[in-house]
């Protein structure tokens, strides 16, 4: 099968598409998938660049993992014996390692039958980003109705569901992005708009109930007198540079405000809950372009560049 392979962290030229053994199904509780879209995350090209935490858990001078991925979706065409909840023939979404090849054998605790209702490019799109998004604001932030829910980095991946979610939960939302994205991330449900190129919403004087950091650029100190006396401050990127964990730290100390990090766990229970919202027409993916699977490189320059509206996806079949 073919797949895209990187035997040494650096630019994104270090991928090359290469042909490959097939995985097969090793343990009972795990489906072979035929990959048809598998989109491009922030993940994607930290651990490809080599970022120090990743190399932590991917090899200090090497990738142990050469194939990248954690978003598939696909047709099952094998599954294993312990498998009751699909079935061959099922199109599936989800969150798998190494989704960038032709086939993939995932376990099944982090799939879900794939919404009717979108292609496998929209569905490609989901898992990694809009459960980020769904755990941070109903599982660390516990947004409830009628709370001031501000989305720094609105029109990127995680930030785009986050705005679509929190608008769900029944919170009033305001986008933070840049001038050419302001009219559609409204579109998707914020109440206010914030254009970062011309404004800092730390200087306008609201306070928020929560503040979700969706792309790392900003810090708890520099967001501190825009939450209210019991506002949370939430970061999901831990990896880029301009986060500080010593600020989450002493931040925390300081009066009744919060800050907290938050690591996405991937399961089939959100998957299913953002299946049905999908279906409902209440939450939508947002893809901004999509690459066939030998331009790779292309689509990795795409996402480094940071200036991405929604997702980046792949076209593998």
């Amino acid at each position: 099968m073919k797949a895209a392979i990187y035997s040494t962290y650096g630019s994104p030229e270090v991928i090359d598409i290469k042909d490959i053994e097939q995985p097969t199904i090793k343990e009972q509780d795990r489906v072979l998938i035929r990959v048809h879209s598998a989109s491009v995350n922030t993940l994607d090209y930290l651990y490809r660049k080599g970022y120090l935490p990743t190399r932590m858990d991917n090899g200090l001078t090497k990738p142990k993992s050469p194939i990248l991925g954690i978003d598939v979706a696909g047709t099952i065409e094998a599954i294993g014996e312990n498998v009751c909840k699909f079935k061959v023939g099922d199109h599936v979404f989800g969150s798998c390692f190494g989704s960038h090849s032709e086939y993939v054998a995932p376990r099944v605790n982090s799939l879900s039958h794939m919404p009717k209702n979108i292609t496998f490019e929209e569905a490609a799109a989901i898992p990694c980003a809009a459960q980020t998004a769904l755990q941070a604001l109903r599982d660390v932030a516990q947004v409830k109705q009628g709370q001031r829910v501000l989305i720094y980095g609105a029109s990127g991946g995680v930030g785009h569901f986050a705005v679509q979610l929190a608008n769900y939960f029944g919170a009033e939302v305001t986008a933070v992005c840049s001038t050419s994205n302001l009219n559609w991330v409204k579109e998707l449900g914020a109440q206010y708009v914030i254009d970062y190129t011309r404004e800092d919403f730390t200087d306008n004087g609201n306070k928020y109930d929560l503040i979700l950091d969706a792309v790392g650029k900003r810090t708890f100190f520099s967001c501190l007198h825009s939450l209210t006396e019991k506002g949370l401050y939430i970061t999901e990127h831990l990896f880029f540079p301009k986060y500080h964990p010593f600020q989450l730290m002493i931040g925390s100390l300081i009066g009744r405000k919060k800050a907290k990090i938050h690591f996405t766990k991937p399961n089939e229970r959100d998957l299913d809950f953002l299946r049905g919202l999908v279906e409902e027409e209440k939450l939508r993916p947002v893809i901004e372009k999509c690459y066939p699977l030998e331009q790779i490189v292309k689509a990795h320059q795409h996402i480094e560049s940071g200036r991405t509206k929604g997702k980046i996806v792949l076209r593998v079949k």
